[in-house]
């Protein structure tokens, strides 16, 4: 897809958004199955089912996906499509690369071992290595769009206010 292309699909969007600014509010979910055995949860976003369980350092096999493996799987992802929306939009020339992200985690909190220790990501980075002739300056700018319009981004960067709620059935 080229800049033009990519434009002339989101100009229609844009425009209703700048009118319609509640057509631009969009849920989106994902549900989880605590049916079944063993320490498990079936999520399934409308477009995969994927089981998730214990990471090995919390008494996990290995076997299933780990929440904090998936969060970090869903960064990546949103980072690089950003990435790639935005070097298409900036004419930027990329001829490939990869994107990771890393995260360190202190298990001694979420196993209660330790009351002080926190229970999440003590820190995330976001690594892309690009294959680029773009100049300093051009990368620094797709960069910096790249962070402002990636959701994942901003939503772990932001700490986007949660609430979790309990109900019976």
């Amino acid at each position: 897809m080229d800049a033009t292309t990519l434009k002339a699909l989101q100009a229609p969007l844009k425009d209703r958004y700048k009118t319609d600014p509640d057509a631009a509010i969009v849920t989106l979910a994902a549900t989880g199955d605590l049916s079944g055995e063993g320490i498990a949860c079936k999520v399934d976003t409308g477009r995969a089912l994927v089981e998730a369980g214990l990471h090995p350092a919390t008494g996990g096999t290995g076997s299933l996906a780990c929440s904090g493996d998936m969060l970090l799987e869903a960064l990546v992802a949103c980072a690089g499509v950003t990435l790639k929306a935005v070097a298409t939009a900036l004419e930027f020339t990329l001829t490939g690369g990869t994107v990771r992200a890393e995260g360190d985690l202190d298990f001694r909190g979420t196993l209660g071992v330790d009351k002080g220790a926190p229970v999440g990501f003590r820190a995330i980075r976001l690594t892309f290595s690009l294959d680029t002739t773009e100049p300093a300056e051009r990368i620094a700018l797709l960069h910096k769009l790249t962070e402002r319009y990636c959701v994942v981004y901003q939503t772990i960067a932001g700490a986007t206010p949660i609430e979790a709620v309990i109900t019976t059935a």
